[in-house]
């Protein structure tokens, strides 16, 4: 492959001087072969990456082959009909490998132009990464393309110096299109785009070739407004001949709503690939988890089965939180980790930890005390009896003095022995000097609010309450906090509370889950064996 900067050129294979190079035999150059075969020919010319078939050359499957003669049809003249094509698939089934090979086959294969526009876009910059990479690994499998591609991994570029033509990686930037000539895009997961504007811009840019090529590769979309839902229905009225248009091809592998999704014919006839390279243990595991929990359901409708459905669900079933309800325990002394979630002036602010030794839980909640009737009004919870019940402290004035917080985990610093205190940024400034000034000494970590951070400590809560392990003693704002979360899926199926689709307040969710988090993340202290044991005696 080539070097990796600025002026680089691809590595030329030399051969001795006193033998002749052999002819390199292209099997998409063999005479005969239809638009679509040499296509075909190309792919299956490139060896597969990863897994437990690397190295071996791709060998598409029926249903691979009638998705490229679709799109690859040519009227008698030669040329390619089809200008837009959609392949909306459930996640798993070889979209990133077929997708990098096609972006290979429009920058260096039989589909090549000169100075042709390749690029693959996505809604962010580690996705736009995915196709990239699966590119440069295929380049690097096949001595044709390293010896004729410049790869440039500063800023995720190729170039083939054969014929000019580019390729790159693009994020949801849509100012980077304007001014573009794209003769083949990828638009990878569509579904997750913020907004349209790079999709039209990228659409509208290839205007200025004689057989441009839009691929949108995804997974359906729950809002009904999105690209996405927009493409998919134009596909189906395309499909039913509803609607004629030569220039848009569709491929369409979706559960039908009311189809039963724990059967497994619905997931074969949804998943090309499954019971082949797509892992049907894996999907059987899935399903299973998603049959109990309520949460889950909506992630595996969507990303297994590729129906349009929301991905906020209910966190935890009632009645597997419910059932780890136990009395409160003698605590004092023992190793804790604190969750801290802060709210606005005006709202809950919660406070939680756990006890990973034993499993126990203890929560704290505050609110402004001239606000309670309006809170009452607004939540349709008892914010007042939660305070005359001492359930939540109600702090004077219309905002919740964080002297009060601040005051509350002097107390359980000296009560406990509090590991460190997971907290999100927002507004902890002031609760951070107020621990200093009263010397207070916390360890304090930053707990992001993301998918990256929320996902596995969601997932350590989510185990901990399934297996019976977490106790708490049915505090009733965290019960209604339990109760209120709804959580929101990536791609990838991680997760993070949906604050803006739940239904109440959830704050000590957030401020739980936090606290197992950080206790998840943090390396236990290991036991000696004598504490198990007891010493030997060796001399018996």
């Amino acid at each position: 492959m080539g070097l990796r900067g600025p002026g680089a050129k691809p590595i030329k294979k030399t051969d001795k001087t006193d033998e002749k190079p052999k002819r390199r035999r292209l099997a998409w150059r063999k005479r005969g072969l239809t638009r679509a075969e040499c296509v075909v020919a190309f792919i299956e010319s490139l060896h597969i990456t990863a897994g437990s078939h690397a190295g071996r050359k791709f060998k598409l499957r029926d249903w691979q082959r009638e998705i490229i003669a679709g799109i690859y049809a040519t009227d008698d003249d030669g040329v390619r009909q089809v200008r837009q094509a959609l392949l909306a698939i459930p996640r798993k089934n070889g979209k990133t490998q077929l997708a990098a090979a096609l972006a290979l086959c429009h920058l260096a294969g039989p589909e090549a132009e000169q100075r042709g526009q390749v690029f693959s876009a996505a809604a962010d910059r580690d996705q736009a990464a995915l196709i990239f990479k699966e590119m440069c690994a295929l380049i690097e499998g096949f001595d044709y393309l390293a010896e004729r591609i410049v790869v440039r991994t500063h800023n995720k570029t190729l170039e083939d110096v054969e014929t000019g033509s580019m390729y790159q990686a693009m994020s949801s930037d849509a100012r980077k299109a304007h001014g573009l000539s794209p003769s083949f895009v990828v638009c990878d997961e569509l579904a997750q785009w913020h907004g349209r504007e790079l999709y039209d811009n990228l659409i509208t840019g290839t205007g200025a070739r004689s057989e441009p090529l839009v691929v949108t590769i995804s997974t359906m979309s729950a809002d009904p407004n999105s690209v996405m839902s927009e493409l998919v229905a134009y596909g189906r009225g395309v499909l039913d001949k509803t609607i004629e248009d030569a220039t848009f091809h569709a491929t369409i592998y979706s559960a039908d709503e009311k189809a039963d999704p724990w059967d497994e014919e619905t997931w074969f006839a949804c998943n090309p690939a499954l019971g082949d390279f797509r892992s049907l243990a894996e999907m059987r595991t899935a399903a299973a988890q998603a049959q109990r929990l309520p949460a889950r359901e909506p992630s595996f409708r969507l990303l297994y089965l590729n129906q349009p459905v929301d991905a906020a669900a209910r966190f935890l079933n009632g009645v597997d939180w419910r059932a780890c309800v136990t009395d409160k325990a003698d605590l004092l002394g023992k190793r804790c980790y604190l969750g801290l979630d802060l709210s606005s002036t005006t709202d809950l602010t919660a406070l939680a930890a756990y006890f990973p030794d034993s499993g126990h839980v203890l929560s704290w909640f505050w609110c402004p005390g001239d606000n309670l009737e309006e809170a009452e009004r607004r939540d349709h919870v008892p914010y007042q009896l939660w305070a005359r019940q001492g359930l939540i402290e109600a702090t004077p004035g219309r905002a919740i003095d964080k002297r009060f917080v601040v005051h509350r985990i002097g107390e359980i610093v000296a009560d406990y022995d509090v590991a460190c205190c997971a907290f999100d940024r927002w507004r902890v400034d002031e609760v951070q000097r107020l621990l200093t000034d009263e010397g207070i000494r916390l360890q304090m970590e930053s707990w992001g609010q993301g998918f990256k951070d929320m996902s596995p400590a969601l997932d350590a809560l989510e185990t901990l309450v399934l297996q019976g392990k977490l106790k708490h003693p049915a505090h009733p704002v965290m019960d209604w906090c339990i109760s209120n979360t709804t959580t929101l899926s990536d791609p990838s199926g991680n997760r993070k509370p949906a604050k803006d689709r739940s239904t109440g307040r959830i704050d000590g969710l957030v401020a739980l889950s936090m606290a197992v988090g950080i206790a998840a993340r943090t390396p236990g202290k290991k036991r000696s064996v004598y504490a198990e044991r007891g010493l030997l005696d060796l001399s018996a």
